[in-house]
């Protein structure tokens, strides 16, 4: 037995025909592939050992379901367990193991009103099969050996992805390229520790671990590799989530004219009253391919109003985890008292109405100074707010990037790495080295799901949608 999950079970498969890595599962599942609602098709999926006998039952044609081809489509009834018609659909099977989950899979094609949908999966369902978990054909595509970990998370990344720069991105993942690197760091590790525990278990034969330089030199070129791909961290965060700029300052100075410049249309409500955005307001836009969330705040202010001082304090909070702020303030107006600009690479100082006269006390300012009303000064605005984006390791030549479960993979495994390297330097036994380079390469199995990561599967596809 593999892994026992909520409504199904998986077992190594004995059939000569299929890899002994790969394994089978002994329910099969159906769900609703497309998004809710009405769409001229919708997609109904069937995966499992009886994919192909329940089609049977449910399906009516010129050729049965166990006649077809892999995959062709063919044109048939959808019908009840009485004979009663529910939609005409097309529907193909991919018979193992070229399919996407490695198992049999029927994929229907109905028509996509809501009810319809609904009552094909109810056929399917009265047939035998069960409700797909969230993200369960691609955890099943893992389990069968048709991806990896870094590859089944690039599905949820590729679905989700909002910009070209994040698009590349889940695609070079799904491809295989950042799941390549990490294999390559793990055969350089269990290469390594195969010299050290050979040094151990033929310690007469004279193999010593510290021949020279050259274990030395091996193991470094490993750490370089783990910290080069750890330094891609923050830009896979601004790839999968976009960056944080909070635009902040006092009522009225134009943050909410800011935001509705910058998305291009009319998302917050602008008043000469002040306090009128009491909330924190959030939308995103896409710079050149980088996600950016543009996070409008309650202006900065003593208030006597309960709602306002929490809208305050939400700005508060906003800021201390913005990636970039944008200070902006009415340049018609004198500098707020105890106003001092600040020099942090973090924040931009945006002086707003600048088809308004200058107030004499900003003359020798430097700031960026836009017109929220007529638009000048946004273009130079955009393209800072991208310049100090790119200070941040993102750079859109390279879209490959880690997410945070494998950074906290690889910071385990650089962390080993290094302890090893000071075994090494201090000429502890070999058996010390052996331990910590074990580590290392368990910690780099995690990132592709070669080892010890039954714990995580449910946390990776349950973030899925039912039916992928």
């Amino acid at each position: 037995m593999h892994r026992s999950l909520e409504g199904r079970a998986l077992v190594r498969s004995t059939s000569s025909a299929r890899d002994d890595s790969h394994l089978i599962a002994t329910e099969t599942i159906a769900a609703i592939s497309t998004p809710p609602g009405e769409g001229a098709i919708a997609l109904v999926r069937i995966s499992g050992p009886a994919a192909v006998s329940i089609a049977e039952k449910i399906f009516r044609g010129k050729k049965r379901p166990s006649r077809f081809a892999s995959h062709i489509q063919y044109f048939g009834d959808i019908v009840t367990e009485s004979g009663g018609l529910i939609d005409e659909v097309m529907m193909s099977i991919h018979r193992a193991p070229a399919s996407y989950t490695g198992e049999d899979i029927v994929e229907i094609s109905c028509h996509g009103g809501t009810l319809v949908t609904a009552k094909v999966l109810e056929a399917c369902l009265h047939a035998g099969a069960r409700g797909a978990r969230p993200g369960e054909f691609t955890e099943r595509a893992f389990l069968n050996g048709k991806m990896d970990l870094t590859q089944a998370e690039a599905v949820i990344d590729l679905i989700r992805a909002r910009t070209d720069l994040a698009l590349r991105s889940a695609t070079e993942q799904l491809e295989g390229k950042l799941g390549e690197q990490i294999k390559g760091i793990r055969d350089s590790l269990v290469d390594l520790l195969a010299h050290v525990e050979a040094s151990i278990d033929f310690s007469e034969e004279g193999i010593a671990p510290d021949e020279g330089n050259s274990l030395r030199v091996r193991l470094d070129s490993v750490r370089e590799q783990i910290a080069a791909l750890l330094a891609t961290a923050d830009h896979g965060r601004i790839l999968r989530d976009g960056v944080r700029v909070v635009i902040y300052g006092a009522t009225n100075a134009g943050k909410s004219s800011l935001l509705n410049r910058l998305l291009g249309y009319e998302r917050v409500i602008v008043s000469d009253a002040p306090g009128t955005t009491r909330d924190t307001i959030e939308e995103t836009i896409n710079l050149c391919g980088v996600p950016v969330r543009l996070l409008d705040t309650a202006g900065l202010r003593t208030s006597t109003s309960d709602i306002e001082r929490e809208g305050i304090a939400r700005t508060e909070r906003s800021l201390q985890k913005a990636d970039l702020r944008l200070h902006i303030i009415d340049r018609n107006a004198a500098p707020p008292a105890h106003f001092e600009q600040n020099a942090n690479g973090n924040e931009l100082l945006v002086l707003n109405k600048c088809d308004l006269p200058e107030h004499p006390e900003w003359k020798n300012t430097n700031a960026l100074r836009v017109s929220c009303l007529t638009g000048d000064g946004l273009g130079a605005l955009e393209n800072e707010i991208l310049s100090r984006i790119s200070k941040q390791n993102l750079r859109p030549e390279n879209a490959l990037a880690i997410n945070m479960r494998h950074r906290d993979c690889l910071r385990r495994a650089l962390e080993a790495c290094d302890r090893a390297r000071k075994t090494l330097d201090k000429t502890f036994s070999p058996e010390y080295l052996s331990v910590d380079l074990n580590e290392a390469l368990e910690a780099v199995g995690e990132v592709i799901g070669t080892v010890g990561v039954e714990q995580i599967l449910d946390s990776v596809f349950g973030q899925f949608c039912i039916g992928k």
